[in-house]
């Protein structure tokens, strides 16, 4: 049945990963019925999320090599790098203070449900392709806009608010188009995601079993797989669409989680 479980969250992991839903929030949604032992599901979650990094990784391969490459001397390139860490900054020095009380309080359904439901109606607000975006391009990102949307994704912190949604809409308002607010937040992604997971990696994998770790590498490659269509998927998507399905879906989840907390179905 773990093996089961497992699949099924790693292609949850996947799809949502990337996408303006959150993740973290469908997550601890789905873990009241797919559950692992309490030992395992911790780092499950983390592991999953390793797999999905990865998968950003591998597509934009060429691009990082590219940029790595010029990185020396392009100027280019340096401020994309400079804008990326600078985007890192404000979730990663939040999550070092608050993390673990963040977790304690807000990881139950009805926070998720509220922050849904909350990120859904904002999206409905502020999702629109601006005819004026001066910022195309990612290496056209300037470094105080990359801090800028590093101010929004920290938002995320809070489940159900999703990472991507706050660092994709960050970016529309600070004037970027909608595919560099979309790759900007795939870029930024990678080392968010790479050092939380490594980091709480670090931390709770040591108590794992033999047979626990076929369990995570189910997880894994399915959330790279799953991770690796969904993305491709969304950037085509995006150049035609606007994030308002995201939207309706997102408060029509709240809206079911929290019928389902009052009647008892979820704790």
């Amino acid at each position: 049945m773990d093996i089961l479980n497992a699949l099924l969250l790693g292609i949850v992991e996947g799809v949502t990963e990337f996408l303006p839903i959150s993740s973290t929030g469908h997550l601890i949604l789905f873990n009241q019925w797919l559950t692992l032992r309490p030992g395992l599901a911790e780092t499950f979650d983390i592991f999953i999320q390793l797999g999905a990094i990865l998968a950003v990784i591998w597509l934009y391969r060429v691009r990082l090599l590219d940029l790595l490459r010029r990185l020396p001397s392009d100027r280019s390139a340096q401020r994309l790098a400079v804008a990326l860490a600078l985007a890192f900054v404000p979730a990663g020095l939040l999550a070092f203070l608050f993390y673990n009380r963040i977790k304690a309080v807000l990881y139950k359904p009805v926070p998720v449900a509220l922050a849904l439901i909350l990120g859904g109606m904002a999206i409905l607000l502020l999702d629109r392709e601006r005819r004026d975006a001066s910022i195309k391009g990612l290496e056209a990102v300037p470094p105080l806009t990359g801090l800028g949307v590093g101010v929004a994704q920290a938002l995320a912190l809070v489940p159900g608010v999703s990472r991507a949604a706050a660092s994709i809409l960050g970016g529309l308002g600070l004037g970027m188009d909608r595919r560099t607010a979309v790759e900007f937040s795939f870029f930024l992604s990678i080392p968010t995601l790479l050092v939380a997971t490594l980091y709480d990696l670090f931390k709770s994998a040591s108590g794992l079993g033999g047979s626990d770790w076929l369990v995570l590498a189910v997880g894994f490659v399915t959330a790279f797989i799953t991770a690796l269509i969904v993305i491709q998927m969304f950037l085509r998507y995006i150049t035609t669409h606007t994030f308002r399905p995201f939207a309706i879906y997102r408060i029509a989840l709240g809206a079911l989680v929290l019928a389902l907390f009052a009647v008892g179905v979820l704790r």
